[in-house]
């Protein structure tokens, strides 16, 4: 393929086979730091991914059959091929997304981790003897692959999760059809070619490039995928889930957050504001798991507010490629405009706002005091750089806080009370939570994913390994 990004046009990688859209169709993928042409990439329509599930069935029969030794030695390559391909994964990162170099960097050594922890569970998709009432007979249980797995990807962290969900999937033995987000495909390319490099056999991982609201359903209803996995909003979370549930396809969506950190008065100040601020402001608060609420104990909040609006002219927005740099551009011009509007919402309904202004297509880090139910960042998330702070006058305050809202994704709680610290992780309504840490943080073998309007199911490992497989009951006479 053509390597030059000015004249590039990205193709769908189907059955082993790069190829064009087949009506010829492509659409413009843009640089979010100043919206100019990035590249161009192939639009598929309802023909391209049929195709594809269809490549991907014809090779699940012969591919669930290989052993763990080939798909250990496929991913490890892959880890490998990686490593030698560093700068194209950070510079596309950079590129096309908007990642700071500091966050491409992060990302990139988390994708590696990914890998090898897949590659690791190769040899662990396994059942159990199972004890039987009937005299002289052997039970037991074994755990086969699902078929196809569908796995949809955002545009904010793509190789953490291509990696981990495309990896896992493959690891275990199913065959994948990939759409991306239609703002990060050349990074799943990328990835796409680095599979080919590999080894893995045609048609075990295919990816159709185009846009979600127009051929996204064409994938997740097509009645020959066996697995859906989607990472996106929670709108299109529950559009998915409904055709899941009218096929009975098994799925796991990782959606939307509006997750809170509570802060006691017998917290380090000093050690929870870097942590703060790396909570809300990494890649410009662009992640689901950035924590958008600020519930502080009164003896605290006003130097905690004080101490976190310094900041604001201390993070920079600078050059990507400056390791100094934390904010992203926001990502879309739709982006921009929902941030804008959560900000001055608030404001227009009386609260002070610390920051907010723009550089380009860059919010400045934005935190909002005496926030009230009636604006729409109270409940909504904003996914920008964006967070309020709230005064509490007890933790039982800051829990019920906490806990009101539909979302139930990360959660943090900084303490020195390891009775109070405990029962919060107890009775949090999220998926996650993090003791005296941010609420952004992730690795592969976890069990990561929300509740409530945060999604269904976990990503990791060894919830992947459950989730896209499926255990048989065999019994053997004696």
């Amino acid at each position: 393929m053509d390597t030059t990004t000015e004249t590039r046009t990205l193709q769908h990688f189907i059955g082993g086979a790069w190829v064009d859209a087949k009506d010829g169709a492509t659409f413009e993928v843009l640089n979010p730091l100043d919206d100019s042409l990035y590249l161009h990439a192939a639009k598929g329509a309802a023909s391209d991914m049929d195709n594809a599930v269809a490549k991907a069935k014809a090779a699940f029969p012969a591919y669930k059959e290989t052993t763990p030794t080939q798909r250990e030695r496929w991913l490890l390559r892959v880890a490998e091929l990686m490593e030698a391909r560093q700068k194209d994964l950070v510079d596309c990162l950079i590129d096309e997304i908007g990642s700071p170099v500091q966050k491409a960097m992060f990302e990139f050594t988390k994708g590696l981790t990914m890998v090898r922890a897949a590659a690791g569970l190769c040899r662990n998709v396994r059942g159990e003897t199972i004890p039987s009432d009937a005299p002289g007979k052997f039970s037991m249980s074994i755990r086969e692959p699902l078929g196809v797995v569908a796995v949809i990807t955002p545009f904010n962290v793509p190789l953490i999760k291509t990696t981990r969900l495309v990896a896992n999937a493959l690891a275990v033995g199913n065959t994948v059809v990939h759409l991306p987000s239609e703002m990060a495909p050349h990074l799943t390319v990328i990835f796409a070619e680095i599979i080919a490099e590999a080894g893995f056999p045609d048609g075990a991982y295919n990816v159709v490039t185009g846009l979600g609201s127009e051929i996204g359903d064409n994938l997740t209803g097509n009645k020959d995928v066996d697995f859906v996995t989607f990472t996106g909003s929670t709108v299109v979370g529950q559009h998915i889930n409904e055709i899941c549930a009218k096929n009975k396809t098994p799925n796991t969506l990782e959606l939307g957050g509006k997750s809170p950190t509570v802060i006691l008065a017998d917290a380090d100040l000093d050690k929870v504001m870097p942590l703060a601020a790396r909570s809300i402001f990494m890649f410009a608060g662009q992640a689901c798991i950035g924590s958008s609420r600020f519930y502080v104990e009164r003896p605290l909040y006003d130097e905690f507010v004080k101490r976190f609006s310094g900041m604001i002219g201390k993070i920079g927005m600078g050059d990507l490629r400056d390791p100094n740099t934390v904010i992203a551009p926001a990502i879309s011009p739709r982006q921009r405009d929902r941030i804008r509007s959560h900000i001055e919402d608030a404001r227009a309904k009386g609260a002070t706002v610390h920051g907010g202004e723009w550089k380009g297509n860059r919010c400045q880090p934005t935190l909002l005091t005496n926030v009230t139910e009636d604006m729409t960042v109270c409940k909504t998330e904003t996914f920008g750089p964006v967070t309020s702070i709230y005064p509490i006058d007890s933790y039982e305050e800051g829990l019920a806080k906490a806990n009101d809202t539909e979302y139930g994704l990360s959660s943090a709680i900084f303490t020195n009370d390891i009775e109070k610290a405990f029962h919060f992780a107890r009775n949090i309504d999220a998926g996650m939570c993090h003791i005296n840490g941010p609420t952004i943080h992730d690795e592969a073998h976890v069990p990561f994913g929300g509740n409530g309007e945060s999604g269904v199911g976990r990503e990791g490992t060894d919830a992947d390994m459950e989730a896209m497989t499926e255990l048989k009951w065999v019994t053997v006479q004696l």
